[in-house]
C-alpha cells in the first residue's frame, strides 16, 4: 500500500470511528439552561496538540439566536473566540487558526463546511464542528466521502439544542409566527405541518439535551357533534404530539444513556386552553414591566445623569435572573414590590455610611475627614448596590404613575370580575361610555376579553354596536372577531368539552370562566385571575387530569408512577404548606437591602434532583408571563421542577398584532376598498 493510499485507509477510518461516536457524542445538560454546555463547546478545541491560542466561531441564523440568548459576547471572548463569522458569508482565510462550527445538520451547512475544509487550502486549520441536532446518515456519509477533510476534522458532535432558555424555567422554540400559520382563518396545511415539523424537532432536542424520556400527554381534538369534520386547528396539539413522540422513539435507539422508560411528563397544549390569559391585565412586577413600558426583550433603557455635567445619558440594563433584586421581586404584586423596594432603600441608607452622607450632604455642611474615609471604604460596594436598588425605585415609581394615568386599577377590577362572574356585558357597556378618554388598547382589551367569555355577545350587528360605543377601528375589531379562531365556533355555547374549558354556575345570570381559589388567602384583589395551566398542572400532578380530554401518546410503564414519585406528590403540599399561603410565590425572602437580595441569587438554583420527575407543559401560538409565573410557583408548591414552552413569550401588545395577522389578507382588502 502507498503512503497516499494509507493515509486515505487511516481517514476513512477516522471517520467511521466520528460515524459511530455520533451515537456516543451527545451533549448532556442537568437543566434548561444551556450556558454551561455552549462553554464547554467553546473550550473543546483546547486540545493538547493545538497551538492555537485563538479560534473562530462559525455559525449559521439559527444558532447565532441559540447562542445570543445564553451567551454575552464577552463570555465568548473570553474562550478564547476572537472572531464570529456567517456560515454563509464569504470569509477570509485563517490557515494558522482552529474553526468551531456550530450548526444545523442541514444539507446546506454541510455543503459549506466542506467548501471550507477541503482541497488543498482550507479555511481553517483545524474543524470542531457541532450540531445542534441529530444529523441525518446520509449527512455523515456527505461528510465521509470527502477524504482531504477527514484529517482536518477535529471533533464531530451533537448538542441536541435548538431550544431558547428564556429563564432558568421557561423555554421558547423561536416559531414567532405560529399562531398566524396554525390558526389563521385561511388555512395552509402545509405552511401549518411545516410549523409543526419545526417545533417537534426543537421540542424534542430539550429532551435529547436533559437526558429525559417523557409521558406525552396532548389537548385531544373536539368536535361539536358526530357530523362536524375535525379541523386542522383541532388536530394541532395532536399533530405536535405525534412529531414529537417520533423524535422520541429514535433517541431511544440512537442516544446512549438515552432513558428506555418514562422520567418525567409532557403536557402539549395550544392557546386555545385560555383565550384571557394573553390580554388581562396582569399585576405582578416582571408582568407589567413588560406590558407597560417599552422593553425589547428584557432590556429596559433609562437615563442616568451625566458624569461630565451635561445632559442625562441613555443606559441599558438586562432584567433578569442574574439580578438579584428582579429575582426577587418580579413575581410579587407591583404594590408589594413598591412597598419592598422602599423598604429595602430606606434600611440600606441607614445602616450605609457612604449613603447616609450622600443623601445627608446637601443639607449639611462640610465633610469630616473620619466621614469622608468611612465614604471612600464603603463606596465600591455602595455604588454598586445603590445602583440596582435605584434603577428598581424607578422602574416601580414609573409604572404606578403610568397605572394613575391611565386608570388602570378599575379597569383591572373590572376585568376580573368579568373573569370570575361578578360582572357582565352590561358593566361592560357602563365602563365605556363612562370612560370614553380610556386608550385605545386597554378598550379593544376588555372588548376581547368580554368576546373570551360572552362569543354570542359579537354576533352580527351586536358586535359591531360594542365597536362603535368603544370608537374602535375595523383592524382592532378584526383581533375581537378573531377570537374566535382560538376559542371554536361561536354558534354553540362553550362547554367543558370545548377547546377552552369553561365552567358555568347555573344559578348565576352571569358566566365564570375561572373558579375562586378557596382555601387559599388572597393578599391582593387585582391577582385573583390565574391562567387555565395552574389548574391543569395541579390536575395532571394529582392524577386527576382527564384521559379523555387529554389523551397520551405512550402507555406508562410499570415504573412510571412508583412508590417514590407518588410519596413525593402527596407529601409535597404538608411539607410546604402551600395551601395556606397563595402569596409564597409573590412574597420572596425577605431581605432589607440590595446585598441582601444576593442570598435570594444563591438560593434560586435549588437542587431539582430531591423534587419529584419534572412536568414539561407546551403551549402553542405563545405564551404568556403570568403562565411562566404559574410554573416557579407550582415548582415550589408541588415539589416538582415545572417547565413550560412555548412557540414564543407575548406581551399582550404582541399578541394583539398576532392576532390580527390570522385574517391580515382581509384587513388589507378593507384597506383599499375604503
Amino acid at each position: 500500500m502507498s503512503p497516499q493510499e494509507h493515509r486515505l485507509h487511516e481517514g476513512k477510518a477516522k471517520i467511521d470511528i466520528w460515524a459511530t461516536e455520533l451515537k456516543l457524542c451527545h451533549a448532556y445538560v442537568k437543566n434548561i439552561d444551556p450556558s454551561g454546555l455552549l462553554h464547554e463547546m467553546l473550550r473543546s478545541a483546547k486540545t493538547g496538540n493545538s497551538k492555537s491560542t485563538w479560534k473562530v466561531l462559525i455559525m449559521d441564523k439559527l444558532t447565532v439566536k441559540i447562542m445570543s440568548y445564553s451567551c454575552k459576547m464577552a463570555d465568548i471572548t473570553q474562550e478564547g473566540v476572537s472572531l464570529v463569522e456567517d456560515i454563509y458569508r464569504r470569509r477570509q482565510p485563517l490557515t494558522t487558526m482552529d474553526a468551531i462550527y456550530f450548526i444545523q445538520p442541514t444539507k446546506e451547512n454541510i455543503i459549506m463546511f466542506l467548501s471550507d475544509m477541503s482541497g488543498r487550502s482550507p479555511l481553517y486549520k483545524k474543524a470542531f464542528v457541532f450540531f445542534s441536532s441529530p444529523i441525518p446518515r446520509e449527512l455523515v456519509t456527505h461528510i465521509k466521502k470527502d477524504s482531504t477533510v477527514l484529517p482536518r476534522i477535529g471533533a464531530l458532535r451533537e448538542m441536541n439544542l435548538e431550544y431558547f432558555a428564556i429563564d432558568s424555567q421557561g423555554f421558547v422554540t423561536d416559531n414567532e409566527r405560529a399562531l398566524e400559520e396554525l390558526f389563521s382563518d385561511e388555512e395552509n396545511t402545509r405552511k401549518g405541518d411545516v410549523c409543526l415539523n419545526v417545533m417537534a424537532t426543537r421540542i424534542a432536542t430539550v429532551f435529547a439535551s436533559l437526558r429525559e424520556f417523557p409521558f406525552v400527554r396532548y389537548r385531544a381534538a373536539k368536535s361539536l357533534d358526530a357530523m362536524t369534520m375535525t379541523t386542522f386547528r383541532d388536530l394541532i396539539p395532536t399533530k405536535l404530539a405525534a412529531g414529537v413522540w417520533n423524535h422520541l422513539v429514535k433517541y431511544k435507539q440512537t442516544i446512549e444513556n438515552f432513558p428506555q422508560t418514562e422520567t418525567c411528563e409532557l403536557l402539549i397544549l395550544d392557546r386555545s386552553i385560555d383565550q384571557i390569559a394573553p390580554v388581562i391585565h396582569e399585576w405582578t412586577y416582571d408582568a407589567i414591566c413588560h406590558d407597560l413600558l417599552n422593553m425589547e426583550g428584557n432590556k429596559y433603557v433609562h437615563e442616568i445623569p451625566s458624569k461630565t455635567g451635561g445632559p442625562p445619558e441613555k443606559k441599558e440594563v438586562l432584567l433578569e435572573e442574574h439580578d438579584p433584586v428582579w429575582l426577587e421581586l418580579r413575581h410579587a404584586h407591583i404594590a408589594y414590590a413598591s412597598e419592598r423596594l422602599h423598604e429595602k432603600m430606606t434600611s440600606f441608607i441607614s445602616k450605609n455610611k457612604a449613603a447616609q452622607i450622600h443623601h445627608g450632604s446637601k443639607d449639611s455642611g462640610e465633610i469630616s475627614t473620619r466621614d469622608l474615609q468611612k465614604m471612600v471604604q464603603a463606596l465600591p460596594q455602595y455604588s454598586e448596590q445603590i445602583d440596582k436598588l435605584s434603577l428598581h425605585v424607578e422602574i416601580a415609581g414609573k409604572i404606578n404613575r403610568i397605572i394613575r394615568e391611565l386608570e388602570l386599577r378599575e379597569l383591572g377590577q373590572l376585568e376580573q370580575d368579568l373573569v370570575f362572574g361578578d360582572a357582565g356585558l352590561k358593566d361592560v357597556i357602563k365602563y365605556l361610555t363612562t370612560k370614553e378618554d380610556a386608550s385605545r388598547e386597554n378598550k379593544l382589551r376588555l372588548l376581547m376579553i368580554l368576546a373570551a367569555i360572552y362569543p354570542e355577545k359579537f354576533e352580527g350587528e351586536k358586535g359591531l354596536n360594542l365597536m362603535k360605543l368603544a370608537k374602535l377601528p375595523p383592524d382592532d375589531m378584526a383581533a375581537v372577531n378573531n377570537m374566535r379562531l382560538l376559542g371554536g365556533s361561536s354558534d354553540s355555547k362553550k362547554s367543558s368539552s370545548s377547546p377552552f374549558s369553561l365552567t358555568f354556575d347555573i344559578h348565576k345570570k352571569k358566566q365564570a370562566v375561572r373558579k375562586e381559589r378557596t382555601g387559599e388567602e388572597e393578599t391582593w384583589q387585582l391577582s385573583r385571575f390565574y391562567p387555565m395551566i395552574e389548574e391543569l398542572i395541579e390536575k395532571l400532578c394529582k392524577r386527576e387530569l382527564s384521559k379523555d380530554d387529554y389523551p397520551c401518546m405512550n402507555d406508562p410503564s410499570p415504573t412510571f408512577h412508583g412508590t417514590t414519585q407518588t410519596a413525593a406528590v402527596h407529601q409535597a403540599p404538608v411539607a410546604h404548606s402551600m395551601r395556606s399561603r397563595r402569596t409564597t410565590w409573590a412574597r420572596p425572602r425577605n431581605s432589607d437591602d440590595g446585598h441582601s437580595s444576593d442570598s435570594v441569587l444563591r438560593h434560586a438554583s435549588s437542587d431539582f434532583k430531591k423534587m419529584g420527575q419534572r412536568i414539561f407543559v407546551f403551549i402553542m401560538g405563545g405564551a404568556t408571563r403570568s403562565e411562566l409565573r404559574v410554573c416557579h410557583k407550582l415548582t415550589t408548591k408541588l415539589n416538582r421542577e415545572i417547565i413550560l414552552g412555548s412557540s414564543s413569550l407575548d406581551d399582550p401588545p404582541q399578541f394583539i398584532t398576532k392576532l390580527k395577522l390570522l385574517t391580515a389578507d382581509e384587513l388589507s382588502l378593507d384597506d383599499l376598498q375604503i
